[in-house]
């Protein structure tokens, strides 16, 4: 993986821990084409390589805006045939970031809406600032959301309070988004990092064969039947029970020590 890119930056704050920083503050840190390229660079290759890597972080830079959305200057007067071709790299990059294997967290630290929420709803769970705001503003631009929010709005607070939030496209406040479930901690500005890698540290401290297999039993259950949810669940669980570290910890339990995985 480089570690530089234009619109993004790398950080390896804690062991195993990868945080991923939308930096375009100049612009409250708004979706461009390449950005849309640098965080599907970042994100399609854990699909074959792990990088010594077991949860990933992405928040902004400052503390305005997390993404305030797609960069509408950089859309002003393009073709259909341009947008669409934009929005082809955009498809492509929350679709790696919805398959990638490894627990991703939302730090939202100020203002994500349209695509900025979308990144957000592509992570596995969020943690908010108390001072961001939340929104889906597409239809009064004329579009709809088209990075997920249909989606994991829907997934997350459900049919009607999504139908409410996309169809009127108003914004809403990190209190309103933890009651309707879309994030799951809200912190104080100044706590929001330290608590989101408290949760990242803890996820990477815990069987990473174990983790990745959790979070598909999840992600993919949900699409399923009861019946065949549980029946991905024993797949899933049955893949745990040969590796070393199922070993490793029970091993540990019954030292009275911690676990040393290894993830394999």
């Amino acid at each position: 993986m480089p570690e530089a890119y234009e619109t993004i930056t790398l950080e390896r704050p804690q062991p195993h821990v990868l945080v991923v920083t939308l930096d375009r503050p100049q612009a409250a840190n708004a979706m461009n084409t390449q950005m849309g390229h640098d965080l599907t660079a970042v994100f399609e290759p854990f699909q074959t390589d792990l990088q010594d890597v077991r949860c990933i972080v992405v928040t902004g830079r400052g503390d305005r805006a997390f993404c305030g959305g797609a960069d509408l200057k950089e859309r002003n007067g393009m073709s259909d045939a341009d947008w669409q071709a934009q929005h082809g790299v955009y498809e492509r990059m929350v679709r790696a970031m919805t398959a990638c294997p490894l627990p991703t967290i939302a730090a939202v630290n100020g203002a994500a809406f349209g695509g900025g929420a979308e990144i957000a709803g592509a992570c596995d769970f969020v943690y908010a600032a108390s001072t961001a705001r939340f929104g889906q503003p597409e239809v009064s631009l004329g579009i709809i959301p088209g990075a997920g929010a249909t989606q994991n709005l829907a997934r997350a607070m459900g049919e009607r309070r999504a139908k409410e939030v996309i169809l009127a496209g108003e914004a809403f406040t990190a209190e309103e988004a933890a009651q309707w479930g879309f994030v799951n901690r809200v912190c104080t500005p100044e706590a929001l990092m330290a608590e989101v890698l408290k949760t990242a540290a803890r996820i990477a401290a815990n069987a990473p064969i174990a983790v990745r297999q959790a979070k598909q039993a999840i992600s993919r259950g949900l699409q399923m039947s009861i019946w065949d949810g549980l029946s991905f669940e024993i797949e899933a669980y049955n893949r745990t029970v040969p590796t070393e570290d199922r070993r490793e910890g029970i091993l540990a339990f019954n030292e009275k020590r911690k676990p040393a995985f290894k993830g394999r």
